[in-house]
């Protein structure tokens, strides 16, 4: 990956690639789960922090097996499922599959059948079919290389298999490392059958090696994810310009269009439209609201029949109600804006409140912050805020107030009265505007 950071911390969908393997392993309902660290394992511990997972440190890198073996004596369960933090796309189906078939005489393998095969270890069979052996790339001989069932690594077993097979693993190989696959041998040898399965799909068992394997995988994840959207009648006018970064939750009759980014957990109602190159993160956006194009919205609450933007920004802590609007280029902040308020152009509202159908002009902001300390701005039902006006907090505009254009206001206003805080314009005839001299212009 040429990067500092580990490899399974590389993201696929706004995700690091072990916690998809991780959340997959969850959905099999297991007793535990242990990730084999080494390099970098500080960065994973807290990339972890709120996984319910166990550590097992791998101090020296010596394949396979040997990782394994440094979670062998933890082990506390029937079965033994191995994974890898850097095969994302694995199906919770698939791997039950695979689970179901392993008792004291059956250990389970799960290979694909690939049309090259290069760099895959491969499955060696006997005459009648079984498996007997898995040969690696660079340990195989020609006729071997031509084999196109190939090993994935992951495997299940009882974990009295597993603690009689690991002590007996060789590192006598191209690499000088304990290949875990060499159980498969090991297995054979005693009598226990090797029972294999494959996953539909063999994008699922790719492994990630570098940016562009991960860019593929990525946009496989993100086509996944398109295809299941229209399925529940979403329509999106492009599947392939789409990125949902965790989940998205939609209605009937949602549109998506293009260059759209979904992070976090996001929940859109019946008949919300969204316009291109929208950024939503940890929100909910209520049914038949349009989000014009190119808004950044988070941590947001819209209720319903709201419209957002263009070139909106609505951080975290934005409650909209009902009808509510929020125009182009207005950013918001830890804000409750009441029914049928509008908020429609070049303005920053900050921890404030709005009533019902308050109307605020381009232009105006709240002085929420002093320096030291965040302060509230409220403003009273059907309350009209003119173009250009600084409401310096804490203060309060009363229900059905008149702040005059261009003003700031740093009291209180009563309910219905007009404020104007401005000074007065003084108009000067035959005033002569300075010039510069000839002698300055050369």
């Amino acid at each position: 990956m040429r990067s500092t950071r580990p490899k399974v911390l590389h993201r696929l969908a706004g995700r690091p690639m072990i916690r998809h393997v991780i959340d997959t392993a969850l959905q099999l309902d297991c007793d535990q789960i242990h990730v084999v660290i080494g390099h970098g394992g500080d960065q994973l511990r807290q990339a972890l922090g709120d996984c319910p997972v166990h550590y097992a440190v791998q101090h020296e890198q010596n394949g396979t097996g040997h990782a394994v073996a440094q979670a062998l004596d933890q082990l506390s369960h029937d079965k033994v499922l191995v994974l890898y933090g850097d095969v994302p796309m694995i199906h919770a189906d698939t791997l039950a599959s695979l689970v179901a078939r392993v008792d004291e005489q059956h250990m389970g393998l799960l290979t694909v059948t690939l049309e090259d095969p290069t760099g895959y270890g491969r499955i060696l069979r006997d005459d009648e079919g079984r498996v007997r052996a898995i040969v690696e790339q660079k340990d195989a001989t020609a006729s071997q290389r031509g084999v196109r069932e190939c090993n994935t690594g992951i495997m299940a077993m009882t974990r009295s298999q597993l603690k009689r097979w690991l002590p007996q693993l060789s590192s006598n190989n191209a690499q000088g490392e304990y290949y875990l696959t060499d159980i498969i041998a090991l297995a054979a040898a005693e009598g226990v059958t090797v029972a294999t399965a494959e996953p539909r799909d063999s994008l699922e068992v790719e492994g990630v090696n570098d940016r562009a394997q991960l860019a593929r995988l990525e946009r496989a994840h993100q086509r996944r994810m398109a295809t299941r959207l229209m399925a529940e009648g979403v329509a999106l006018t492009d599947p392939e310009r789409i990125d949902v970064r965790g989940s998205l939750t939609c209605g009937h009759d949602v549109e998506i269009d293009v260059g759209c980014v979904f992070e976090g957990d996001v929940v859109l109602g019946e008949g919300v439209s969204i316009g291109p190159y929208c950024v939503i993160r940890d929100s909910h956006i209520g049914a038949e609201s349009e989000i014009a194009s190119h808004s950044v919205i988070e941590g947001t609450v819209a209720s319903g029949l709201n419209r957002i933007g263009p070139f909106a920004r609505l951080r975290p802590g934005t409650h909209l109600a009902v009808r509510a609007k929020v125009g182009n280029f207005v950013e918001t902040k830890n804000v409750n804006v009441g029914e049928g308020s509008k908020i429609n152009h070049l303005s920053y509202v900050g921890d404030a409140s709005l009533g019902h159908d308050v109307n605020v002009g381009a232009g105006t902001i709240t002085c929420n912050y002093d320096g030291a300390n965040k302060h509230r701005t409220e403003i009273g039902n059907e309350a009209f805020i003119g173009s250009n006006t600084a409401l310096v907090a804490p203060v309060t505009v009363g229900s059905g107030a008149t702040v005059g254009a261009g003003s700031t206001i740093s009291k209180d206003i009563a309910d219905g009265a007009l404020a104007v805080a401005r000074s007065r314009q003084v108009n000067k005839a035959d005033w002569r505007r300075p010039a510069k001299s000839k002698t300055e212009d050369q």
